[in-house]
């Protein structure tokens, strides 16, 4: 499909981006320096249909500040070790964990095999593997934040924003702070207001079926446009915010060829409209992603500082 190739195609560009970045220079700074986290690899939070679940733990070697962050780490939705090796180069558990931020980078699982619905199952699982084990890692199990980029970024909005109440009506949210970069938000109108005839658009019916559509056993019914819309409705973000959320904020390039400005303006909109707190900052000039992408990582960690951190009192 030509969305998911553009896609894998942005990713390729963070490797890029992160070697333009001045890499080579951080690898000389690494070794003057002490590193700022210790690295945990492959650690099993859960398995699905035989598979093993996995995540990296980043635990900062130097002070802790108690918080955790959740790094859904997918691009095209596709989470092999790759897509935690360009966040590495992004700066991401440098930045946070020099910050204090135990990080949890949490594979979800492939499009190869996994419906996003399906990811989202995982993230669930890994959640909670984060919560059960917050005493050992010293952190607050009900004061999350979450971030993610591109397929993770919209991973990490459709995760939150689909949290379902509990038996007594009330939502259990343990993620306080929202922070996404690029993410697609409405596959109904991804490039136009107007509603996307699925039926008529044979790639745009294709990708809502890879993403969204049955595995496994009655995977290969057909599905008629209106099944297929309602599909894509349900892994949709900007649709289905129904009430207040936690705060987003969401860094977005002006000049993405991947994944339309637009995405984020209208979650933003979406979410502030049941009157939660939402703010996009628009990169200028900025592509999927963009060469110094490791700046607005840091802005993305000060934000998180304002969002997770006891307010001091007055």
């Amino acid at each position: 499909m030509r969305q998911q190739r553009l896609l894998s195609r942005g990713l390729v560009a963070i490797a890029v981006l992160a070697a333009t970045c001045g890499t080579a220079g951080l690898s000389r700074a690494a070794s003057e320096k002490k590193q700022v986290y210790q690295q945990q690899k492959d650690v099993v939070y859960g398995d699905s249909d035989g598979v093993a679940l996995a995540m990296d733990i980043f635990t900062p070697t130097g002070a802790k500040n108690g918080l955790g962050i959740i790094d859904v780490a997918s691009g095209a939705w596709h989470s092999d070790r790759g897509k935690i090796r360009d966040h590495m180069r992004a700066q991401v558990y440098d930045i946070f964990c020099g910050k204090g931020y135990t990080v949890f980078a949490v594979r979800p699982g492939s499009i190869t095999r996994f419906s996003v619905p399906d990811m989202i199952g995982h993230l669930r699982l890994a959640t909670k593997w984060v919560q059960d084990h917050a005493a050992q890692y010293g952190i607050d199990p009900q004061n999350l934040g979450i971030t993610g980029g591109s397929a993770g970024g919209h991973l990490t909005s459709l995760l939150v924003v689909a949290t379902p109440a509990g038996k007594d009506g009330k939502v259990d949210q343990p993620f306080k702070a929202v922070g996404i970069f690029f993410p697609p938000t409405d596959f109904i109108h991804y490039r136009s207001k107007k509603a996307t005839d699925f039926e008529k658009d044979e790639k745009s019916g294709q990708r809502i079926r890879a993403l969204a559509g049955p595995r496994g056993e009655g995977g290969d019914a057909a599905l008629n446009g209106e099944q297929l819309t309602e599909l894509a409705r349900k892994i949709s973000p900007t649709l289905l915010v129904d009430r207040k959320q936690p705060p987003f904020l969401i860094i977005h390039g002006d000049a993405d060829p991947l994944v339309p400005l637009r995405q984020s303006e209208i979650l933003v909109e979406a979410l502030k409209k049941q009157g939660g707190s939402a703010e996009l900052i628009v990169k200028k000039g900025g592509g999927h992603p963009w060469f110094t992408i490791n700046e607005e990582v840091k802005v993305m960690a000060d934000w998180f500082d304002t969002q997770l951190k006891p307010k001091a009192k007055p």
